[in-house]
């Protein structure tokens, strides 16, 4: 490759290194990735939400106490004290073994319920965007009846009506069946605009079919608002687990959660406290990283939020 020197004469640049004018463009989701890499914030969240996740699932193999065993001569016993470092319960149970047990509970819910809502969510928003007309007023009429009912109501009925989907992948799966449609309208306005634009024309004259252009053209342009959505969703669904064990439809024994050793921890806070404030603490901190990894997300695709050079 050849340039010009400042006087004139030709000047060789070495292979491998483009000046400035020639450098690759980035795609957006490597833009949007470094923005988010450098979000001090929301790494720390995304760092602490993998490291509790790890460790309540590798730890229990290597810990020296199970969640289903009790120990008879540690009733109630403070942390730190003859081998139990949480303390135990009334029962003997250790209550670290039975928190990292009941945090894989609350992963299990986290990952079924967010998969479904965010599947149905921008299955349905994406359909009635792109056809509109008689499907679009169709499947909007359907999301309106839906979101008359919360979905915790929803939930609490199918649990009562239903013991047997009183576990951590039941209340998973009623609570992301009945959790879509706020997704679906966020994604069907953007659809709505998006089809319009010159390259979605430019795919329809090129011959690209309908499925296409949806899953190829119209989905990654309105990823930010999924990922975002299914972040906060995330969190909700911890705190609905929870909800609805309290009220005392949701998870039972001999299994456990996060929000049971709550339910049976309050009952016992001003003579055992540890047993209700590390597992509410615990999930104060799971509910909060993943809010400010959601907020870190948005942030990464939102142009307005930078204040580094790309």
């Amino acid at each position: 490759m050849t340039g010009v020197a400042p006087g004139g004469a030709a000047q060789v640049l070495p292979v491998g290194q483009p000046d400035d004018f020639a450098s690759a463009p980035k795609s957006q989701g490597r833009i949007a990735l470094g923005r988010f890499v450098r979000n001090k914030v929301a790494m720390a969240a995304t760092l602490l939400f993998v490291l509790i996740v790890v460790v309540s699932f590798v730890a229990p193999s290597l810990y020296h106490w199970k969640y289903d065993h009790a120990d008879l001569d540690a009733l109630s016993v403070q942390p730190g004290r003859q081998g139990h470092v949480l303390g135990t319960d009334e029962t003997g149970f250790d209550l670290l073994a039975r928190l990292m047990r009941g945090t894989q509970r609350d992963f299990v819910v986290i990952v079924v319920s967010t998969t479904i809502a965010v599947f149905l969510g921008t299955f349905v928003g994406a359909v009635a965007g792109y056809y509109g007309k008689l499907i679009d007023n169709l499947l909007m009429r359907m999301v309106d009846i839906m979101l008359v009912v919360p979905s915790l109501v929803i939930l609490i009925v199918a649990c009562k009506a239903f013991p047997a989907a009183a576990t951590a992948q039941g209340i998973a799966v009623i609570f992301g069946l009945f959790g879509w449609m706020g997704l679906s309208r966020l994604v069907r306005a953007q659809v709505l605009s998006l089809r319009e634009r010159e390259f979605v024309e430019a795919a329809r004259a090129l011959g690209a079919s309908d499925l296409r252009i949806v899953l190829r053209h119209l989905i990654p342009n309105v990823l930010p608002t999924i990922l975002v959505f299914g972040t906060l969703f995330a969190a909700i669904s911890i705190v609905a687990e929870t909800s609805v064990t309290y009220l005392g439809y949701g998870v039972q024994p001999p299994d456990t959660s996060l929000g049971l050793l709550v339910t049976r921890g309050v009952d016992a806070v001003d003579t055992r406290s540890w047993l209700f404030y590390y597992p509410g603490t615990l999930i104060v901190v799971i509910v909060l990283a993943v809010n400010l990894i959601g907020e870190g997300i948005r942030k990464a695709f939102d142009p307005r939020h930078v204040q580094v050079r790309e």
